[in-house]
C-alpha cells in the first residue's frame, strides 16, 4: 500500500526538449551493477524520487492485476475490439482505473494522459468485472469508492486538456501489447508509466510480467526463487533522468513461499557498432520488405553467427512498442524501427516510458530524419506525436548510420 503523501513542488528549468541530456555510458560489452534498496540510486540524486517510488509500486500492482485477469481471460471471453480493431480487455480498463485512482490520491495536481475511456466499457456491460479487479489491488477500502469513481478515474486519462505552454502530467499505457496478452501465452506485454515535467520526461517505469530473466549472474538463492515462480518470470525497468536505467524482478511473480531480494541491476544498450551485426526488431504488423533498409539488407531470423554482410538478424516478434524499447534498453536488441503510415496515429503512451529508459541506458530515440520526438505536438490533448517517416530506437552508436541509410534509400537501386 502506498502511504498518502502531499505533492511536493515540481520545479524544473524551462525547456522544450522531451528530456534533458544526461548521457549514460554505452559500453563495448554488457555490464551489470547490482544495488539493493527501494530505488536503485540515492534519493538525493533523483529529484522526483517520491513520484518514482509511487510509479514503481503502481506498475507492480498493475502487473499483478494483469496476471490475475489473464488467468481467467480465455474462459471468461472478455476480449473485445475497439473501433480501430485493436483488442481490449478488463485488464486494460482495470489498470487505467487503478493507476488513475492512486495517482489522483497521491498527486492530485498532476493530470493523467492515458488510452482508454469508460464509454466503451459501459457499452459492453463490463463495469462490474473492472471494479472487482481494481478492488483487489487498490489501497482504498472497497467501500470507499463506487462504480462511478472507477468510471471517472478511467475518463480522467482521456479528458485532460492542455494549452500551448510546457506541461506537467503522467502518461500511462495500461497494456502495451494487448494482442500478445489475450493469447494467454508467454508473449510479451508491458505496463508503461512516465512523468513529464514542464515538457520533459523525468522518469519512466515499465513492467513486463512475461520477460524471461537471465539468471546466469544471479545468486543460487535468487535462481531458486525464479524456478519457483510463475511461468514467464517478469521484470520491472525504471529510469530517472540523470540516474541511468535499472531492472529488478517483479515481486508479484514469486510464489508466496519466496521473498525476492530487492537487488536492482543497471542495464545498458549493447555495444554493436556495425549495422549488419545489429539485432533488429520491428512491429509484428510490418514486414521488413516495407522498410527503407531493405534496399541495403535482407533480413534473416537465423540464430547463429552466420550472417552475411548484406543481411541483418531480425529478432522474433514481440507485441507492442514498449516491449521493443525494453529490448533495446536492456541490450537484448540493437535497433527498433517503426514505420508510421499516413493512416495510422502514433500515440504518446506507446513511446514515452520507453524513450527515457533507452536514453538513460545510453541509447537514442528520434524520428527517421534524426529529430527528437515532440510530445507537445498535440498541444490540446498531448496524446498524439508526429514522427517524420517513423520512429528509430537504437543503441546510439549506429544511429547516425541508419538515419543516413533511411535518407538515401529512395535513391539506392538494389543490386
Amino acid at each position: 500500500m502506498i502511504p498518502a503523501i502531499d505533492l511536493h513542488l515540481l520545479r524544473s528549468p524551462p525547456g522544450v526538449r522531451f528530456f534533458r541530456r544526461h548521457p549514460s555510458p554505452a559500453p563495448l560489452c554488457r555490464r551489470f551493477v547490482t544495488v539493493s534498496s527501494i530505488l536503485p540510486f540515492a534519493k538525493e540524486k533523483a529529484k522526483y524520487h517520491i513520484e518514482l517510488e509511487a510509479a514503481v509500486e503502481l506498475v507492480e500492482r498493475a502487473c499483478s492485476l494483469c496476471i490475475d485477469v489473464q488467468r481467467s481471460l480465455l474462459s471468461d471471453g472478455r476480449i473485445l475490439e475497439k473501433n480501430d480493431q485493436t483488442p481490449v480487455t478488463v485488464a486494460d480498463f482495470g489498470v487505467q482505473a487503478l493507476v488513475s485512482l492512486e495517482l489522483g490520491k497521491l498527486f492530485p495536481s498532476i493530470p493523467l494522459v492515458a488510452e482508454e475511456d469508460s464509454g466503451f466499457l459501459q457499452s459492453q456491460n463490463l463495469v462490474d468485472p473492472v471494479v472487482s479487479a481494481v478492488s483487489d489491488k487498490t489501497s482504498f477500502h472497497e467501500e470507499s469508492f463506487s462504480h462511478a469513481d472507477v468510471l471517472e478515474a478511467i475518463d480522467r486519462g482521456e479528458r485532460t486538456e492542455f494549452g500551448t505552454k510546457p506541461a506537467t502530467y503522467w502518461i500511462l499505457d495500461p497494456i502495451d501489447g494487448t494482442r500478445g496478452f489475450v493469447k494467454g501465452s508467454k508473449a510479451l506485454y508491458v505496463v508503461g508509466l512516465s512523468l513529464v515535467v514542464e515538457g520533459e520526461i523525468m522518469l519512466g517505469v515499465m513492467g513486463c510480467p512475461n520477460w524471461v530473466v537471465d539468471t546466469s549472474h544471479r545468486s543460487i538463492t535468487d535462481v531458486q526463487g525464479y524456478k519457483n515462480s510463475s511461468p514467464g518470470l517478469g521484470i520491472i525497468m525504471v529510469a530517472h533522468v540523470g540516474c541511468g536505467t535499472w531492472t529488478k524482478r517483479l515481486r508479484h511473480m514469486f510464489d508466496s513461499s519466496f521473498r525476492p531480494s530487492s537487488n536492482w541491476t543497471r542495464c545498458f544498450v549493447d555495444g554493436c557498432s556495425l549495422v549488419h551485426k545489429a539485432n533488429f526488431c520491428i512491429p509484428d504488423s510490418q514486414a521488413w520488405e516495407s522498410l527503407p533498409l531493405t534496399v541495403f539488407y535482407d533480413a534473416t531470423t537465423n540464430d547463429n553467427d552466420d550472417i552475411g554482410d548484406k543481411e541483418i538478424r531480425l529478432l522474433p516478434f514481440c507485441c507492442g512498442s514498449l516491449c521493443k524499447y525494453l529490448m533495446v534498453a536492456s541490450g537484448a536488441a540493437s535497433v527498433f524501427i517503426l514505420e508510421v503510415k499516413p493512416e495510422r496515429v502514433t500515440k504518446a503512451w506507446d513511446h514515452a516510458a520507453g524513450m527515457i529508459c533507452v536514453h538513460e541506458a545510453g541509447g537514442k530515440v528520434t524520428d527517421w530524419k534524426g529529430s527528437e520526438l515532440n510530445l507537445a505536438a498535440d498541444q490540446v490533448k498531448r496524446r498524439i506525436i508526429y514522427p517524420a517517416g517513423g520512429v528509430l530506437v537504437t543503441n546510439g552508436k549506429i544511429h547516425p548510420q541508419i538515419v543516413e541509410m533511411i535518407s538515401s534509400s529512395s535513391t539506392v537501386v538494389r543490386r
